[in-house]
């Protein structure tokens, strides 16, 4: 018998219930480590909790606008390669030293893929890319990788996407986001009301405003939900609510939605909600047509109409890889092309170089508008 306890084997349930009414679908399970036995499993010296503190405190002072720099959060739509990763990372921490006056850098490192249907569901949940499920190897290398990103002193960025998933690896992400299928679910909202990390909400699949708009209301607000705790028992959570909510407009089924107008209207509805208006704008999925060669172009608007003085305006996303476009997982992984994605489509390195070094150059001016200079 493996560690999974199939259907048809061995039950640890009580006796009492009824195979034919519980579980009845549930083909295995198995228990996992605890978030206390895995964080004592990857050692984090002090100074990588120093820097993730430190670099939420950033963020929560360009939401604030007590420092008036542009945030923006680039790399992978998904880490399937830890090498690919690192390599990414080196190069981006960098380029962050150059362009530091202007923008602040943190790196996507998105470990869970919502699904439409089926698919890879990313590194925690499949980390060999092939059907394995080996969680807790996914979980480790998580964290691992987390960590020597950490230590390069560059800032972190996930998807909270499974509400169990934060307890393991959640001290070590500097920004948060709750994604288009996600933001109208209670669980999320409540999951993100206690997250330690600022959080960005995404504008619904639709291009609607309404749903990110009251995930913000709720998101502030303190909540009593269950969850696991660091030993892995069901527990009730208590939230005190989360005052670094902000929107990510990307776009919907109607189109993209960071012109000018849209920007505008976004303002509005925030102000009629008596939300403060900050407002990060993804330059890929349907704000690019899903065609990554555009995100450049939704860049460049955006740094534009902050140098024509908008205020709201406190980041940008980008969908970026070591190489241009994406590709299939092979069932032959050696056939792997190595820094491309296995997601969406990404803009490669040297046009993610050009495109923040450019957009470094022309927010000088707007950025000191914003500073009253």
């Amino acid at each position: 018998m493996s560690d999974w306890q199939h259907a048809s084997g061995k039950r640890e349930e009580s006796s009492v219930i009824s195979p034919r009414i519980h579980n009845v679908n549930v083909a295995g399970q198995r228990v996992l480590i605890s978030p206390a036995a895995l964080r004592s499993t990857v050692e984090i010296p002090d100074s990588v909790y120093e820097f993730v503190s430190s670099s939420r405190s950033v963020i929560e002072q360009i939401i604030d606008r007590q420092d008036h720099r542009v945030m923006v959060v680039v790399g992978p739509c998904s880490i399937h390669d830890v090498t690919a990763a690192l390599d990414y990372a080196r190069r981006l921490q960098k380029l962050s030293e150059r362009v530091a006056e202007t923008l602040y850098l943190v790196m996507r490192v998105y470990f869970e893929k919502p699904r439409t249907t089926v698919g890879w569901k990313g590194l925690i949940n499949d980390p060999s890319l092939d059907d394995s499920f080996a969680i807790e190897r996914g979980l480790e290398t998580g964290r691992t990788l987390l960590r020597d990103i950490l230590a390069m002193g560059l800032p972190t960025a996930t998807e909270a996407l499974d509400p169990i998933t934060p307890q393991y690896l959640h001290d070590l992400i500097s920004w948060s986001a709750i994604g288009a299928r996600t933001t109208e679910s209670q669980t999320h909202r409540e999951m993100a009301s206690g997250l330690s990390s600022p959080v960005g909400f995404k504008n619904g699949t639709d291009g609607g405003l309404a749903v990110a708009v009251n995930a913000l209301q709720s998101v502030a607000n303190p909540h009593r939900f269950l969850g696991i705790n660091s030993d892995g028992k069901v527990s009730v959570f208590e939230t005190s609510g989360n005052r670094y909510g902000h929107i990510v407009l990307r776009g919907g089924s109607g189109g993209p939605n960071y012109s000018a107008e849209h920007i505008a209207s976004c303002e509005a509805a925030l102000e009629a909600a008596n939300l403060p208006a900050n407002i990060m704008v993804d330059c890929s999925h349907a704000n690019s047509e899903k065609n990554p060669a555009l995100q450049p172009a939704v860049a460049q608007n955006v740094g534009e109409q902050i140098v024509q003085g908008n205020q709201s305006i406190i980041g940008i996303m980008l969908e970026s890889n070591l190489e241009a476009g994406n590709q299939a997982i092979p069932r032959d992984l050696s056939a792997l092309r190595y820094g491309v994605s296995v997601t969406d489509g990404c803009i490669d390195w040297a046009t993610t170089e050009s495109l923040i070094l450019g957009l470094s150059r022309d927010l000088a001016r707007g950025l000191k508008a914003r500073r009253g200079q």
